[in-house]
């Protein structure tokens, strides 16, 4: 509802003109303790099994949904046409990995200005916003945590699995076409992670915004 709603219907417009029929789908409320990607991953092919007859014609995954595409399109390559990948890639960085120790962290202790502080840090990230992040934390992390979307400790069990992800392994089982949109300032999945992660997907074409970092290519209209 409200701006998601607005923003989420931008998103979407392109696809319905051409023809698409969408589905929204984001992961389970009260996730259980350790539940990986590719557990997610086998959460999306059973909604597609049950709700959708088994088979779409294409998945977008968006940043950590990217990282869930990735492995949806190697362990159940059959209910998928084509795979759109954006902003994501076989590993999260050391920086982005220790922004997740730290949102787990502050998830566990309780910390909601923490949570929020951190969580910002995906969209401003660097030394120059922090002023900005510590203005903006205590009300982002109290919309996160108050529990009215989904229970806190599902953020707690996300930001675990993205710790832990790696997909390198599974990348050469991926048989249908890939897509892979990638931001060149990008410091969760930085261009290097991204050119190997397009090397070892037999058929990948990617694509890459330069100038931009994660959140802008996310957002942009192209």
């Amino acid at each position: 509802s409200g701006l998601f709603a607005r923003m989420s219907l931008r998103w979407f417009e392109p696809f319905v003109d051409a023809g698409y029929t969408i589905w929204y789908v984001t992961r389970p409320r009260h996730l259980p303790a350790g539940h990986t990607v590719a557990d997610m991953a086998d959460d999306l092919a059973a909604v597609i099994v049950d709700e959708l007859g088994g088979r779409v014609d294409l998945v977008v995954g968006e940043s950590y949904g990217g990282m869930i595409a990735l492995l949806l399109a190697a362990r159940g390559g059959h209910h998928v046409g084509r795979v759109a990948v954006v902003v994501a890639a076989a590993e999260v960085s050391e920086w982005g990995g220790q922004v997740d120790a730290r949102l787990a962290g502050a998830v566990t202790r309780g910390d909601t200005a923490g949570v929020g502080t951190t969580f910002a840090e995906y969209a401003m990230p660097g030394d120059g916003r922090r002023w900005l992040r510590r203005v903006v934390g205590p009300f982002l992390g109290r919309s996160l945590m108050s529990g009215k979307s989904y229970p806190p400790s599902d953020l707690l069990v996300e930001a675990q699995a993205e710790i832990g992800f790696r997909a390198w392994e599974a990348l050469p089982e991926i048989t249908v076409p890939v897509v892979l949109v990638s931001a060149e300032l990008d410091r969760f999945f930085p261009p290097d992670v991204v050119d190997e992660t397009v090397r070892l997907i037999p058929d990948c074409t990617p694509v890459r915004y330069a100038g931009r970092g994660h959140m802008q290519v996310a957002s942009d209209r192209r």
